[in-house]
């Protein structure tokens, strides 16, 4: 009977020792590096006019807390009877991290450059906050939310700032 008792106990305290291993994430050591990819899509109920985003994103950790990187976004839109159109946008990215546990929220900044068929091409800039859960040591479920501002120049970011869309995403990412 006491080896019973004993066993009831140890199974509890080994699981929660095996649970706590897995979910908690280690914190991305300076010169870690990330990747993550994110997408979005949309249809109206007969399929005809359809949009489809793919968005990449390449980090280095300067700190445990900071990131620097790069981001490529590729859009395609397919109306019936029109042409599919394409567009991107290529910016550079410095986050900030908060906390040190399996969800990392983050702010920062972002400056780069749309173009495409069916835009006009111009720089963008703006700030950007998002959330990491970690799922794995090392692997991420990724949202974020940015507020682009389009501009030609510096005069113009200033005159056009409270124009600017929002860019929201959702995606899976790794640091290695």
């Amino acid at each position: 009977m006491k080896y019973i008792q004993t066993s009831l106990l140890f199974i509890p305290l080994v699981s929660f020792s095996l649970f706590s291993a897995l979910s908690w994430a280690d914190t991305p050591a300076q010169g870690a590096r990330e990747l993550s990819i994110s997408g979005a899509g949309s249809s109206d109920k007969e399929f005809n006019d359809n949009a489809f985003a793919m968005e990449v994103s390449y980090g280095y950790y300067l700190s445990p807390a900071t990131t620097f990187g790069v981001r490529q976004l590729a859009s395609v839109t397919d109306s019936e009877g029109n042409n599919s159109n394409w567009n991107g946008a290529t910016r550079f990215f410095y986050d900030y991290h908060l906390g040190q546990e399996n969800l990392r929220p983050y702010l920062g900044i972002n400056i780069g450059y749309l173009y495409g068929e069916s835009v006009e091409d111009t720089f963008i800039a703006g700030p950007e906050l998002g959330l990491k859960y970690y799922v794995l040591q090392s692997t991420f479920v990724v949202g974020q939310l940015e507020y682009q501002v389009l501009f030609e120049d510096t005069s113009d970011a200033n005159d056009r700032f409270d124009d600017g869309a929002y860019i929201y995403s959702i995606g899976m990412g790794y640091n290695f």
